[in-house]
């Protein structure tokens, strides 16, 4: 674990759009998980100036209270626009798509140096010439170790302070890499990723599922990356990392998730990965149905061994306890009961929040409507997305749940069309997004499967933290 250095001096800090003040400031209700967080008197003023745009200051104290706001997920860091551009490397890891890559080196043309690393291509003549042509170096690696062997290759190869990694089927757009530079004047910041976009959405209602909710666009807020925030892993489709401290990054026995993996790792180590939207690079999507298909059950086999690897982090449903007991209760057509337990659990809420709001009913109102709804959301996925194999014949033998648990699973692709608000009709995008759940759970369970073990089936249920906000079992191992 590395000693986080205090936030620099000359860093601003903007609020996340869901952070409460209340109090005159004295309380900040917020962050993911979310918490309450109690300030002191000499903290009021300190955050106060930062509100109003007031840069974090020289002094430790100050600096150290920004970096805990950062890391709860409560405000979000600004670099200075005069930060330093430190120099980078970008590496492009490749196996044969020689007319992908070609594109792909189109738009890094008059940014930094390129290394391609051709992974064992069976055609190697087509990439190197069209590295050539790009002015590309080219690195061949003579056996084929998939994505994680191919960017640490190119990573031994780099000797700048950051490398930047491309996958061959991004169209980087021109300028990405230095917009994303700045926040690496944070010490702390060991990669950043941007957004990743489809190129242009094709003909076809998957190619518009496909621009509106890829697996790999982790959406438009901003973020810290880590386990349990908003944004709790990013893709190395395009991701940039500080060389120093990944050493030699990806973990090559992986040929799916190595990205989630080196996230996880860094942000266990203490180190901060950022997420930026507003830069954003373009990616082909697949779009043919049994190929997609089969992309969403090879990323779902990623779900066993990062169990392993990272305990606790990748559970099926992650919620509180009285919200899934909550949801239970309407699921088994005792509506009423569910709702006794959220008003008591709404009721507990406001006591609490009673000696730092004025209106805690409302409040608590509020953030125990919101955060039911959530927890519902969440069950709904999760029955399509893990436990479909155990709903179906549960629903089978026991016929009065088979409309609750039908319109659970239903439910949740709503909330999220809701929530995204795609371009695709409703019908077609809810099948669609309840078929991309199906097939990336039938890769959770070959999975587990292989790799014995039942912990991405599993639900982690939290309950009451030492402050009385809900908060997960990880949250509280990792306090800031």
């Amino acid at each position: 674990m590395i000693d986080v250095p205090p936030l620099p001096a000359d860093f601003r800090l903007r609020p996340d759009p869901g952070l409460g003040v209340l109090r005159d400031g004295r309380v900040l209700l917020g962050g993911t998980p979310f918490r309450l967080m109690r300030l002191t008197e000499h903290a009021v003023p300190v955050i106060g100036s930062w509100l109003d745009g007031k840069p974090v200051g020289k002094r430790r104290s100050a600096g150290l209270l920004g970096r805990r706001l950062v890391q709860a997920g409560m405000m979000h860091p600004v670099p200075p626009p005069d930060a330093p551009r430190p120099s980078v490397t970008v590496v492009v890891p490749v196996r044969d798509r020689a007319e992908e890559l070609a594109r792909c080196l189109a738009g890094l043309s008059d940014g930094p140096e390129v290394i391609v690393v051709d992974d064992g291509s069976a055609r190697p003549g087509a990439v190197a010439d069209v590295a050539r042509a790009a002015g590309a170096r080219l690195v061949r690696r003579p056996v084929n170790g998939g994505p994680a062997a191919a960017r640490n290759t190119g990573l031994a190869h780099a000797t700048t302070e950051l490398v930047a990694f491309v996958d061959s089927d991004c169209l980087p757009r021109p300028g990405w890499v230095e917009a994303l530079l700045p926040h690496f004047a944070d010490p702390a910041v060991a990669a950043v990723a941007p957004r990743i976009v489809a190129d242009r959405p094709g003909p076809g209602l998957l190619a518009t599922y496909e621009a509106d909710c890829s697996a790999l666009d982790m959406g438009p807020r901003e973020s810290i990356v880590r386990p349990g925030s908003t944004v709790p892993y990013v893709p190395s489709a395009a991701l940039i990392v500080r060389r120093t401290a990944v050493d030699r990054a990806f973990d090559e026995t992986l040929r799916v998730g190595e990205d989630v993996d080196l996230v996880w790792r860094l942000a266990a180590a203490g180190h901060h990965i950022r997420y930026d939207p507003s830069v954003a690079v373009a990616h082909q999507h697949r779009t043919r149905p049994r190929h997609w298909l089969a992309q969403r059950v090879h990323y779902g086999t990623s779900a066993a061994p990062l169990a392993a690897r990272h305990p606790g982090t990748l559970p099926a449903a992650s919620m509180a306890g009285w919200s899934a007991a909550a949801w239970a209760l309407a699921l088994a057509r005792r509506p009423l009961v569910g709702a006794l337990v959220t008003a008591g659990t709404t009721a507990l809420l406001a006591r609490k929040l009673s000696a730092w709001c004025d209106t805690p009913w409302r409040t608590a109102a509020r953030l125990s409507a919101g955060g039911t709804l959530r927890a519902g959301e969440q069950l709904g996925r999760t029955l399509s997305r893990a436990w479909w194999p155990l709903a179906l014949p549960l629903a089978a033998a026991v016929p009065r749940l088979r409309l609750p648990l039908a319109a659970a699973a239903v439910t949740a692709p709503l909330f999220t069309y809701w929530r995204v608000r795609p371009t695709t009709p409703i019908v077609p995008w809810t099948a669609i997004r309840l078929a991309d759940d199906v097939a990336y759970s039938l890769g959770v369970w070959e999975g587990c499967v292989r790799h014995r073990t039942t912990e991405p089936l599993r639900p982690a249920l939290w309950w009451r933290s030492a402050d009385g906000m809900a908060r997960p079992p990880l949250e509280r191992r990792r306090r800031p």
